[in-house]
């Protein structure tokens, strides 16, 4: 049986984050495992945008920092990204190019001195007599194991700890799940005709008047690092399980069959998309939500709405709620809360810390939270946040020889201060274009 100081499992934004800020130290042996070929989860396998980093409105503020500006900046040196207004003022968006993003994380997590291994997915957990945990992985060379002190859950979907006894909630169980979407993107696209019949605010008049069999008459269609393409998030799937085969076969072919049909759309009846074509549909269906632990604390709508930022917070969030659901007679609708008067919410430690974990934290889409409050708060900017926080915590944690459970937040604060996280409320300062977003902050 090997063994490891810090196991990460699953290599999303929050994953790969948790690991950068765990082998920060130095100090320590830091595993990440990936059941995929390359790291990143909906970062590069179905998206090309961070939201979170700003707050919506006229006069946005950024309000993530330290070593998701790493990223950022890494991105920025190779010249692949621009900033770009969300199509339902969700706020600014950092858009990059997904695939330059799986070679940014390769550079970052191996400088790191992060342990790496791809390919690899877990598939049983058993607690030890000493109290830790022996994670059982499967990959081509076999079955093997590997025993951690400190394990933190990036999976997406809880699996570690679903298969190490803790308490979850099912996304549906309660309120109607999020829809799963298959992001697409177009070549051949001529943009400036595309903008000079309106652009976004004329494809929404396009979608709502079509005879197309459009699953949703709503979505965002936007230009992308790459010189006349274009990126979606526009199919919707509802009604199937994430967490099952079958639910997810059937939504992958059904995302699929969307695509194609939201392609013959776009080139009948969207201005520059005559002979635009799909070159891409996102490496999996892109899953909003299965699996949410109950921890510590659980981040409720009324906390974001509150706008508070509570003394244990480690990170912020001031995104909308943002609830894609299954709407009348099949169609599925996106519905839209913002945070009164431009606010911003802290979110407590406690999120990230499964009830009766000792030794374990969990980050990603699977965090603590109710249905409307991870709708708001499960941006990238916020899952990287998260996902350093939890690195952070697990080196303190054995530093210190404290539990999860009952760590010194302060000291957990302050360490997160030194990598220029943003815990309190930011400058009144907006900002206003890329120039005043310094992009060399890492």
């Amino acid at each position: 049986m090997e063994q490891t100081d810090i196991l990460v499992i699953g290599a999303g934004s929050a994953g790969c984050l948790a690991a950068l800020a765990a082998a920060s130290s130095k100090k320590y042996k830091v595993l990440l495992i990936e059941r995929y070929g390359f790291f990143g989860g909906t970062s590069t396998q179905m998206l090309d945008t961070f939201y979170g980093f700003f707050t919506p409105g006229e006069t946005p503020k950024k309000i993530v920092g330290g070593l998701p500006d790493q990223v950022v900046n890494r991105l920025d040196g190779y010249g692949e990204i621009f900033l770009r207004p969300n199509t339902y003022g969700a706020g600014t968006g950092v858009n990059y190019n997904p695939e330059r993003l799986k070679q940014v994380w390769d550079e970052l997590l191996i400088a790191a001195g992060v342990d790496v291994l791809l390919h690899t997915t877990l598939i049983d957990v058993n607690r030890t007599t000493a109290g830790l945990y022996e994670c059982i992985f499967w990959n081509k060379a076999g079955f093997w194991s590997i025993t951690a002190q400190r394990v933190i859950d990036a999976s997406g979907d809880a699996d570690f700890c679903h298969l190490a006894g803790f308490e979850y909630e099912i996304a549906g169980e309660r309120e109607p799940a999020q829809s799963m979407t298959t992001t697409f993107r177009m070549a051949n696209v001529e943009l400036d005709e595309y903008e000079k019949a309106g652009g976004k605010k004329a494809l929404m008049d396009i979608m709502m008047k079509t005879t197309h069999p459009l699953p949703r008459k709503e979505g965002s269609a936007h230009a992308m690092n790459i010189e006349k393409c274009i990126s979606t998030v526009a199919v919707k799937v509802g009604g199937l399980s994430a967490l099952s085969a079958a639910g997810l076969t059937g939504a992958e072919i059904e995302g699929r069959r969307q695509a194609f049909v939201f392609e013959q759309f776009f080139r009948q009846e969207v201005p520059g998309y005559a002979h635009a074509k799909i070159i891409g549909l996102s490496n999996q269906i892109g899953v909003r939500e299965t699996r949410r632990v109950y921890g510590r604390h659980r981040l409720t709508k009324e906390e974001c709405m509150a706008a508070k930022i509570p003394g244990d917070t480690i990170f912020l969030c001031g995104a909308p709620i943002e609830d894609h659901r299954q709407g009348k007679d099949g169609e599925t609708e996106t519905v839209w809360q913002y945070i009164p008067h431009g606010g911003i919410y802290g979110v407590p430690y406690g999120t990230i810390v499964p009830k009766a974990a000792d030794t374990v934290w969990v980050v990603g889409r699977c965090f603590s939270a109710t249905h409307d409050a991870h709708a708001s708060c499960r941006s990238m900017a916020q899952t990287m946040s998260m996902g350093t926080a939890a690195g952070m915590a697990a080196v303190q944690s054995i530093e210190k020889d404290e539990s999860a459970a009952n760590l010194h937040i302060t000291t957990l604060r302050e360490a997160l201060h030194r990598l220029g996280c943003i815990l309190e409320e930011p400058a009144k300062k907006a900002f206003t274009g890329k120039h005043e977003w310094n992009l060399n902050l890492g």
